[in-house]
Order: structure tokens, then sequence, then C-alpha cells
């Protein structure tokens, strides 16, 4: 009689474990968000941004679609410390996507990594594979890819040949992921009275990589070596990710 309680245990413990996170339900839409330390968010989560996200869906380490809330970079399969991670832009971005698409319920997947140069992500490299690996797992749990988000050149601020690398990168993972004119979305970085040439760079991407655009950082602030977005500015430039997302699907 105790055997067949304990073999009821365990296969109900083994039935648990393989289904979705509490509360998950598939996406509708789905986002890659990939980049370095402002991707992966190094602001502060204040009380009001702990909590989690109404239909906005985070990929668990498990492949599984659970509710989002911050960090959302606590999954990212390069991170640095969990402790490291806190508010990036796709808490804002996709704030204002559900604002702008209430209907639809919005997937992250998040993979950034602080101090990444763009060499570090190109095609066939750790970085790269893990992203299209987890975008895919992310498709087959349910849900259509509907565009990448990008934010990275810090630790390129001076490099004269990031549009051909940046564009490298975006069609090889456009090739990767089935889907040659999959909107991508890169974003400025932080001036803060720093000079950064590849903001000029960034903005020239458009110009010519179809289906793609920049987001701009005017008036957006940082909190710690004039290199990190503050709480406020990551809220206002995952905002202004959506706007640009959504104009590119649309």
């Amino acid at each position: 009689m105790r055997m067949r309680q304990m073999i009821k245990c365990w296969m109900l413990l083994v039935a648990i474990s393989v289904l979705p996170a509490m509360g998950a339900e598939s996406p509708k839409e789905i986002y890659l968000l990939i980049g370095q330390s402002n991707m992966a968010g190094r602001a502060k989560v204040t009380p009001e941004l702990a909590g989690p996200l109404d239909g906005v869906m985070l990929l668990n380490q498990e492949n599984q679609w659970e509710v989002a809330q911050n960090p959302l970079n606590r999954y990212s399969t390069i991170r640095k410390g969990l402790k490291m991670q806190q508010l990036g832009p796709g808490y804002g971005f996709a704030r204002e996507m559900r604002k702008q698409r209430p209907d639809a319920t919005i997937g992250l997947i998040v993979n950034a990594k602080g101090g990444t140069k763009i060499e570090s992500w190109a095609e066939g490299g750790t970085f790269f594979n893990d992203a299209v690996t987890r975008a895919k797992a992310a498709i087959e749990a349910g849900g259509v890819l509907k565009g990448i988000l990008w934010h990275q050149g810090e630790s390129n601020a001076n490099d004269p040949e990031y549009v051909q690398k940046a564009s490298a990168l975006i069609s090889a993972l456009r090739k990767a992921l089935g889907d040659e004119n999959l909107p991508f979305v890169v974003g400025e970085t932080c001036t803060a009275g720093l000079s950064r040439p590849v903001n000029k760079l960034l903005n020239e991407i458009p110009n010519v990589v179809p289906n793609t655009a920049c987001v701009s950082a005017d008036g957006l602030t940082a909190h710690d070596v004039k290199t990190h977005f503050d709480t406020e500015s990551q809220l206002e430039l995952g905002r202004r990710y959506a706007v640009a997302i959504l104009a590119l699907l649309n």
C-alpha cells in the first residue's frame, strides 16, 4: 500500500514538473531582447515595478512561459550574476505594447549580457546560438516571433565598422529564425556628456537594412558612470522601442 502511494506521488510530481508555470499562457506575440548591460538592466527596480506584468509572459530556463516580472534578464543563458540583473527596457516595452494591443499576450525572451562587444554576437558564437535556440524554443512553446530588440554599442563606442557588423548580425539572425524581413530595432547608447560615435552609426542602420529602426536616447539620463540608463529613462527607452516596433509591424 505504501509503495503504491509513493508511486502515485512520484507520478504527480512528474506531471507537475512538465506543466507550464503557474498562470502561464501561450503568448500571441514574441519578442527577442538581446544586447549588453543596458538591455540586461542596471537601473533600480522600484517597488511599483517589482510585481508581475499583466498580460506579459517571460520564457524561463525550462523553455516554458511564466508571468513576467523583474528582473527580466533572470533566465539569460549568458548573464552575469543574478544580483546585477535589474530594470532594462523590456519592462517599458512590454507595458507599452500591452497598452497599444490590450488583447495580445506579449512573450519576452531576454538573453543579454553586460560588457559584450558586437563581435561576441557574431553568427556561430555562443551568444548568437543561445539567442536563436531560445527563440525557436519559444516559438515551439506557442506564439509568433514578431521582432528583435537590440541594445548594444557601449563596448563598440568608436567602431567605424559597426554598421557592417550589425548588418551581418541582423541578416544571420533573420536567416536562422526563418524570416528575412523580421523587424529589428536598435537603440542609441546613453551619452550623458560622453562622445559615442556609435550612436551616429546606429542611426545609419535603417538606411542600410530594410525593416529596421533606431530608437533615440535624447533626453535620457544615466545613474552611474555615464553609461547605464536610470529607472525613468529605461521605462521611456522601452516605450520608444514599442513605438518603433509597432511602426515596423504596421
